[in-house]
């Protein structure tokens, strides 16, 4: 299958910040959870990691065309038959996010939204050993998806021959000019910093 050779703009800034600041958010909060002398920064960055995730399932909803759920987020039948194509003459062209690599969003949000929320309940003593085992298990099995996901990228540049890290930074990639995107207005991205600014403070105000 032939790749357009058009550069359009598919991912906003909303989507591209808040990749970013979620993955910070994620790392930060990963390397510092077995120091007892950072655990306010293990704490304020979970806190970031919440409000990163809540804002980024609202977008899914009411975002720009390939930041939505609904574009992305198809039958696990797609999601084969494009890793399929990986090893065919006739490899899948998506220009959003391809359907395995919307599973794989779906599940960093869900991980990372699971250990967020764990993590918070286990920090008020709520729920026990019991729950800060789950809180573990979801930020290690996340981690486990960030690296097959840096993997996929790598991988997925090199088929498709384009590098799909700079367009995380760009917002802009291979694809048909009906496909392109307006950006976020500086009123919306504004908007959206405040939003998740304050669902963060709010989180954190209620940690004891």
């Amino acid at each position: 299958m032939s790749i357009m050779k058009t550069k359009i703009l598919v991912w906003d800034y909303i989507v591209r910040l808040g990749h970013w600041l979620l993955a910070g958010s994620f790392i930060v909060a990963y390397l510092s959870a077995e120091s007892e002398r950072w655990r306010m920064l293990h704490v304020v960055s979970g806190c970031l990691v919440f409000a990163a995730v809540v804002m980024r399932v609202l977008w899914g909803f009411i975002g720009s065309r390939h930041a939505r759920f609904t574009h992305f987020v198809t039958a696990p039948k797609h999601a084969i038959s494009y890793l399929k194509s990986l090893v065919s003459p006739d490899l899948e062209h998506h220009t959003g996010h391809n359907p395995a690599g919307g599973w794989a969003v779906m599940g960093l949000l869900s991980l990372s939204l699971l250990a967020s929320i764990t993590g918070w309940m286990t920090y008020n003593n709520i729920g026990g050993t019991k729950l800060g085992k789950w809180h573990e298990f979801a930020a290690n099995l996340a981690w486990v998806l960030v690296i097959v996901h840096i993997a996929a990228v790598v991988i997925s540049s090199y088929l498709h021959k384009e590098n799909l890290l700079a367009a995380m930074f760009t917002g802009s990639r291979k694809g048909s000019l009906n496909e392109r995107i307006k950006e976020v207005s500086l009123v919306g991205v504004l908007l959206y910093f405040s939003m998740l600014i304050s669902i963060a403070y709010f989180t954190y105000r209620y940690v004891q």
